[in-house]
């Protein structure tokens, strides 16, 4: 995984929109807007695709039908910075379904401790090539219908907490009895509190990301799935730093109920191990579940310990 800082160096040095044109762009019309919800708006009900133009822009919009497209004409110089709408995010996806490529959020704080770049109601949800910095929540969604996200390619840094509010904040935290969660060669770093990945629903495909806890600040687990689940978290790699509100586990299944089975969760071929001076002994894989998790290959280095079965 390429560096971080380079790249942040470049996105914050990115100069507000001052360009003649509109900066939104429905592709399929060729129409401009000023603000993002009239674009949103214009397309009354048909999928489509926005483009939006380099610059910092401080508004946010809520999508409420549709498919819609948000993809950055340049992937990384589109950033939404620190404005809500409904106290919730920067964009409210509240409709059939959502693409976000190539765009960075940062600063979103809201009153009730959850102000995160996108928040996910109703419907799919695909990220790619984003950035979430600095903020509450990265991507915060709950949805019982049947539905998928994917998120690839992507950085969540500075984000995350317990201490502003009573309920902690997560970098991404997702929920549903219908949902399917696939998480790939992403980057979790630097948190703030609460959880990396925290995904109470039934079915999890997390690979090829880069869990780097060393810079973190009252941290808890690096996964969190405290409802259960099954599927596959592989081939990743984990450090866990000193700073940690929880230290007792990276990964940790079911710690809260068992609403979702565990039975078949595979955790294979994965890399663990603990910041410079760490000197406890945390739990690579803890299992609440009571049933049988599939863990082999992991490698982990000195003070991890493999597995760890916990009573609810």
């Amino acid at each position: 995984m390429r560096p971080l800082l380079p790249v942040l160096a470049v996105l914050l040095t990115v100069p507000a929109f001052a360009q003649g044109g509109a900066p939104f762009t429905v592709a399929e019309t060729g129409e401009g807007f000023a603000h993002l919800q009239d674009a949103l708006s214009s397309v009354r009900g048909r999928d489509a695709t926005v483009v939006i133009a380099p610059g910092t822009y401080r508004e946010c919009a809520v999508q409420q039908a549709a498919r819609v497209t948000y993809k950055a004409a340049t992937p990384g110089s589109v950033i939404f910075d620190g404005t809500t709408c409904e106290g919730k995010a920067a964009l409210v996806i509240r409709a059939g379904g959502a693409t976000v490529d190539g765009i960075v959020f940062r600063g979103m704080r809201v009153g009730d401790g959850n102000g995160a770049g996108i928040r996910l109601e109703i419907g799919d949800l695909t990220v790619r090539n984003a950035m979430f910095l600095d903020s509450q929540e990265g991507i915060l969604g709950s949805d019982d219908q049947p539905h998928k996200v994917v998120i690839d390619r992507s950085t969540f840094s500075g984000l995350g907490q317990c201490h502003e509010t009573t309920d902690c904040a997560h970098s991404v935290y997702l929920g549903g009895s219908g949902a399917d969660v696939t998480v790939t060669r992403s980057r979790f770093e630097r948190g703030q509190g609460g959880h990396y990945l925290k995904l109470r629903v039934p079915r999890v495909t997390v690979t090829d990301n880069s869990f780097d806890d060393t810079g973190g600040s009252r941290t808890n687990y690096m996964i969190d799935m405290p409802n259960g689940g099954t599927g596959t978290i592989a081939r990743n790699t984990f450090v866990q730093g000193r700073a940690k509100e929880n230290w007792s586990g990276f990964i940790v299944v079911a710690a809260e109920s068992r609403t979702f089975t565990s039975a078949g969760l595979r955790v294979e071929n994965n890399t663990a191990r603990l910041a410079p001076g760490e000197t406890r002994s945390p739990a690579f894989l803890a299992n609440v579940s009571g049933q049988q998790i599939a863990a082999a290959g992991n490698r982990l280095g000195p003070g991890v310990r493999a597995y760890e079965t916990r009573n609810p």
